[in-house]
């Protein structure tokens, strides 16, 4: 059975940073790409950024490029969300969740995929 486990939500300014961490056990990061993903309220569920498996490319959706790095410690089975120059439009539930694929402006999951349960991100001042 594969859990993933999101972590560092919390309270920032515009303009602060956070790191979100994604604990995927069970599984090995060599065969599950990663993607994280954000849904405000009122608003759908969108992909944010994604670390493939297969050679660990990574892709972000435009709203994001330039201050959102992901990284993964496959040894650790860990994902990362590093947070830069975060803006109130950042703020959402933030979940990062198994993919089938994932590349430049696709993240496709599917009903056997593994999500986590979400970590709050609110910026505001």
């Amino acid at each position: 059975q594969v859990h993933v486990v999101e972590s560092g939500g919390g309270l920032v300014q515009p303009g602060g940073s956070l790191t979100l961490s994604c604990e995927v056990s069970g599984g090995s990061l060599d065969y599950y790409s990663i993607g994280w993903f954000r849904q405000a309220p009122g608003k759908e569920r969108e992909g944010v950024s994604c670390v493939s498996s297969s050679d660990g490319s990574t892709y972000y959706v435009d709203s994001v490029k330039g201050r959102f790095t992901i990284s993964r410690e496959k040894y650790k089975n860990m994902v990362y969300l590093q947070m830069d120059s975060l803006k109130p439009e950042d703020t959402a539930v933030y979940y990062c969740a198994t993919v089938i694929l994932c590349g430049e402006g696709y993240y496709y999951t599917g009903q056997y995929d593994y999500w986590g349960q979400g970590t709050q991100v609110t910026v505001s001042s």
